[in-house]
């Protein structure tokens, strides 16, 4: 799956356009490399993003095409 559109699936970031402008920005790598949006993320791989001065680290443990609000916590777990 795409790196924007897991963002978005997993609500790390609401929309997708955004997860879009982040990568773009270079405030989002997968396992300590800047990441494109359109790069694939696999179970296993860590995601670092950053929110201003924030820093938000994940491990994705699933990949879905969609999630409900509930189940998005589910998708990664905060490093």
């Amino acid at each position: 799956m795409r790196l924007d559109k897991y963002l978005k699936v997993s609500r790390l970031i609401k929309r997708r356009t955004v997860a879009n402008e982040a990568c773009d920005a270079g405030r989002v790598s997968i396992n300590g490399k800047v990441a494109k949006a359109s790069q694939d993320v696999r179970v296993g791989d860590t995601i670092e993003i950053g929110f201003g001065t924030k820093n938000v680290k994940v491990e994705v443990l699933s990949i879905q095409d969609t999630s409900k609000k509930e189940e998005a916590k589910e998708l990664f777990r905060y490093l």
